[in-house]
């Protein structure tokens, strides 16, 4: 299989979170744009528990297919969207309606919402690529998002000595997240706020 290279480019932000904010389901818009704004893969994510979020603290554990688990920042936006969430079962992103009791293909109402904003096919892993290419926009040092991202550390100095601190990845991850919602027009909510869209005048 060829490496795909599809991503979501800066000019696309405002209509992807326009249309997927619109579906009807809340569990399946929160999901897609907490994946786009953490650079989890798929499957790591659907599998988030709430016993792997934590509010005080601000950080989410995620069960990683290369290091077993990593911790990484809760940022304020997905902070707000987590929140909201119903708390149906053990599961973050739950569905009634399935087996497992969580949130089983979230390819189907991403692909409506792409259709939708006449936005070009955009897969789920493209939304991981997406926030490792959005986080150069803010400058973000290549191994902070890779950490964030649960990439295996490539330079050796990367491998033996950088071990980043969680408020460490909290200031750069903040600072991106911050940047792609202001390219697409929402406001950051602050410490407790729910999140809204920015009025432009």
């Amino acid at each position: 299989k060829a490496a795909k290279d599809d991503c979501l480019q800066r000019e696309q932000l405002p209509l992807w979170f326009e249309h997927v904010r619109k579906l009807a389901n809340p569990v399946q818009a929160a999901y897609l744009q907490t994946l786009l704004l953490t650079g989890a893969r798929r499957e790591e994510l659907a599998g988030l528990a709430w016993t792997d979020v934590d509010f005080q603290w601000k950080s989410l554990t995620i069960r990683d297919k290369v290091e077993g688990e990593r911790t990484v920042p809760l940022t304020p936006y997905v902070a707000s969207l987590l929140s909201a969430l119903p708390r149906r079962n053990e599961w973050v992103f739950s569905s009634p309606g399935a087996k497992s009791g969580r949130l089983q293909e979230p390819r189907i109402p991403h692909n409506k919402a792409l259709a939708a904003a006449g936005l070009p096919a955009l897969t789920l892993h493209g939304l991981r690529r997406s926030f490792g290419t959005l986080a150069e926009w803010v400058e973000c040092p290549t191994g902070v998002s890779a950490q964030i991202m649960g990439h295996k550390p490539s330079a050796l100095a990367e491998k033996h000595y950088r071990r980043r601190p969680l408020d460490l990845l909290r200031m750069w991850h903040t600072k991106i997240e911050g940047w792609i919602l202001e390219q697409a027009g929402i406001e950051q909510p602050g410490e407790g706020q729910a999140p809204g869209l920015r009025v432009v005048g």
